[in-house]
């Protein structure tokens, strides 16, 4: 493996993990001197009393909630975008907590870029580095442990009149403070614990073959294999195990900065055209087309997909594998892991299971192809391979 002649790395975010966490927002909202913050959630986190445990945490300090907005859809778009904008400004907040998975922080960070940006479109932001000047001091506490959104310095929110999801990135995205507190994700059933771990580890292999891998990236990522190929069953088994729940939850943010950093292929091109089409959850497409992505990488990153059968099954299945075999065998090992969860908790396996229609394919691999995550795909994304994915991925 030839070592990089130049990259960059970057990871400004303070990582606050622990079983009681939470406990330590109001120290850092002092820190930075604000006191108004504005909470943004879902219906479906307050419904499982999750908000109590942060506004317990903000119960003896002098930190005053601004606004709460508890009704984020699950996908992110411009409309409630610029509906929580508004809000954000006629309550004079001073500052934004994001408490939810994928869809609730990047739906806070676009509102953090219309606000700082004193903008009211969204759309004049899609793209990389455009965002300029100061952003409001913005903390993250995620429920779910697979977006590593706490980590990244994007978003993803679409754009209803026009059908797509739009990429908005910029350093200036980057929370803070992640807070990984282990009671935010004890109430996570199954399915959604299976998928959005899968989602993760799709974030990990991807960052690490991406032709933009580094070795800090490479660090991230291969420790969140480690921790997600040890752990993720036993959680999706056992949703009560408070030491898995932590080791998921820092497993994705780790795989969240590799990619960050390096980041993704096309099992994201494909993922982010089948949701804005057939409207499937991300981690369940991640978790679909996750080994046919590999197989179409095996011509280029035979190598570097061989070195992930350590991380995810462990020194005895590595050990046991020829060189030449060790690809195919991470592969395979993604695939089994696919079926036991699909055992343990029903995680769709292919598109037929997912609920995706044969005739949504050409427009899925239309949209695939155009979508800035095939970029760094180590193999291009044409239309044919788009469509040999999506035929992969039909029933397998």
């Amino acid at each position: 493996m030839k070592f990089p002649e130049y990259y960059e790395f970057s990871f400004p975010v303070k990582i606050i993990s622990g079983h009681t966490a939470l406990n330590k927002l109001p120290a850092e909202l002092r820190q930075a001197g604000v006191c108004r913050p504005m909470v943004i959630t879902d219906p479906g986190v307050t419904k499982v009393g999750l908000l109590e445990v942060l506004l317990n945490a903000l119960a003896e300090s002098d930190v005053v909630i601004g606004a709460l907005y508890d009704q984020t859809p699950p996908e992110s778009s411009t409309t409630v975008v610029s509906e929580i904008t508004r809000i954000f400004r006629e309550k004079a907040c001073d500052s934004l907590i994001a408490i939810g998975g994928g869809s609730v922080i990047d739906t806070t960070k676009g509102v953090n870029i219309l606000v700082s940006q004193n903008s009211d479109d969204i759309r004049l932001f899609q793209g990389a580095d455009i965002l300029k000047g100061s952003f409001m001091p913005f903390y993250v506490v995620p429920t779910t442990a697979g977006t590593g959104s706490e980590a990244t310095n994007a978003a993803v929110i679409q754009d209803l009149e026009k059908g797509v999801k739009m990429s908005l990135v910029s350093e200036l995205l980057l929370p803070r403070a992640a807070i990984l507190d282990t009671r935010m994700t004890l109430t996570l059933p199954p399915k959604l614990t299976a998928a959005t771990g899968m989602d993760a580890l799709t974030h990990a292999m991807e960052a690490y073959i991406s032709i933009q891998q580094n070795p800090m990236s490479d660090s991230f990522a291969l420790q969140g294999i480690t921790l997600i190929g040890r752990y993720l069953r036993e959680v999706t088994a056992n949703p009560q195990d408070k030491n898995g729940r932590l080791a998921l939850a820092n497993a994705s943010t780790m795989a969240g900065t590799a990619f960050s950093n390096a980041m993704v292929g096309c099992v994201h091109s494909m993922g982010h055209a089948t949701g804005a089409v057939a409207h499937v959850p991300h981690g369940v497409v991640m978790n679909v087309f996750l080994p046919h992505g590999l197989r179409l990488n095996l011509p280029k990153s035979s190598e570097r997909i061989g070195e992930m059968l350590l991380p995810l099954a462990g020194a005895e299945v590595f050990a046991a594998a020829e060189p030449e075999q060790r690809a195919e065998k991470t592969i395979s090992e993604v695939e089994r892991l696919k079926e036991d969860l699909f055992k343990l908790s029903g995680l769709p396996r292919n598109l037929k299971e997912a609920g995706v229609k044969r005739e949504q394919f050409d427009k899925i691999a239309a949209l695939a192809i155009n979508d800035g995550s095939a970029l760094m795909n180590p193999v291009e994304l044409t239309l044919e391979r788009a469509y040999g994915l999506l035929e992969a991925a039909w029933e397998g």
